[in-house]
């Protein structure tokens, strides 16, 4: 009977009826939390889609590279700060944007793909990964391309493209016919690809932009909510030569132009947040936003170190999209989520796996540890 109690919080008064229909309530709650994590998992529909199939896809594409991320297997290590400009502070409450503030930031360039030893391309999708550490063990993590939108709008979009994209192992190109059939049952992704194709290819990822491509929200100190998108906006003026003419000969190019870049001087992007307004697409990250919305310059990352990668440095990180500090929080992007399963799917994988030495390597641009 002290079982009983315990589960109900029954005291002598209560009935026998009662004592059963308390216990059934609570029988109902935990089944429904089970239901939830068995959902999540997918164990209840196999049929559906979920964070093991979207990795279980990266791997049939790209071919098993154990202990490497599945996509943006490529990588580099950087570390250094952000000064804030004070201009963020009246949008969102995190810490990092007060009037004055220094944060110490680590990170990693990447490029996308899960073959961590391809060769540089000037064409392939660049990533710039950040994780600012701010007071009291908060955390931002945050991963950014160098396109202007999304090539799709759900993870089953997702999912689909990186099979009608998989390089056709005769031609090292994907089957057109492929493509033409997703992009027919796809028709954002269509568009979003002409936008992409159409970007600025710049030298290296020194002088390059790079964008949250999903929308999250900055909650002021009223509680004002403020749909936001953000971009990494370069200083640096393109000086190195151009990886086209060198690729041939080296393999790591942007890598190894983008190491001395920080040999030479910090390399600096501008983050510049755009503030949405009503009507403008939070859900659906292949759709830009209006070029005349706001903007703000709230601040500078500058990046003064870069290491290649190893133990206990930014190769054992995940960066999810989702941990966020106060004063940020997620949008209703279907994206953020389904990445932020995937990464930690990619990241318990590879976590298990022996580790391989990365093909970037170099030696720290000031000595300090990442």
């Amino acid at each position: 009977m002290s079982l009983l109690n315990d589960l109900t919080g029954a005291d002598s008064a209560l009935s026998p009826r009662a004592a059963c229909l308390r216990l059934t309530a609570i029988g109902a709650l935990v089944a429904g939390t089970t239901g939830a994590f068995a959902y999540a998992g997918g164990w209840l529909s196999p049929g559906d889609l979920t964070q093991a199939r979207i990795v279980d896809r990266f791997e049939q594409v790209n071919g098993p590279h154990p202990g490497f991320r599945r996509n943006h297997a490529k990588g580099l290590c950087l570390a250094g700060r952000f000064e804030s400009s004070g201009r963020g502070a009246g949008v969102s409450t995190a810490s990092l944007f007060g009037t004055g503030r220094v944060t110490p930031i680590t990170g990693r360039i990447a490029l996308a793909g899960g073959q961590p030893y391809a060769a540089d391309a000037a064409t392939t999708v660049r990533s710039l990964a950040l994780r600012f550490h701010l007071p009291d063990g908060e955390e931002w993590r945050t991963g950014n391309n160098d396109i202007p939108v999304f090539p799709v709008r759900s993870p089953e979009g997702f999912y689909t493209q990186l099979l009608a994209a998989k390089p056709d192992p005769a031609t090292g190109r994907p089957d057109p016919e492929a493509l033409k059939a997703f992009f027919a049952a796809h028709p954002e992704s269509a568009k979003a690809a002409s936008l992409i194709k159409a970007r600025t290819i710049t030298s290296g990822f020194a002088d390059d932009t790079f964008r949250s491509l999903n929308a999250f929200r900055f909650i002021a100190a009223d509680g004002t909510r403020t749909p936001v998108r953000w971009a990494f906006v370069p200083e640096q003026v393109a000086t190195a030569e151009s990886p086209a003419q060198r690729s041939r000969a080296d393999e790591n190019v942007l890598f190894d132009d983008f190491e001395s870049a920080v040999r030479r001087a910090p390399v600096r992007w501008h983050l510049v947040v755009t503030l949405g307004q009503p009507g403008d697409p939070t859900a659906d990250a292949t759709r830009p936003w209006p070029v005349e919305r706001q903007s703000l310059d709230v601040g500078t990352v500058i990046v003064a170190d870069t290491q290649s990668e190893a133990d206990g440095n930014c190769r054992d990180v995940n960066f999810d999209p989702l941990v966020l500090p106060a004063g940020i929080v997620g949008s209703d992007d279907p994206l953020l989520s389904a990445r932020s399963a995937a990464y930690a799917q990619s990241f318990t994988r590879r976590a298990g796996e022996p580790k391989t030495p990365s093909a970037v390597q170099n030696t720290p641009a000031t000595g300090a540890g990442l």
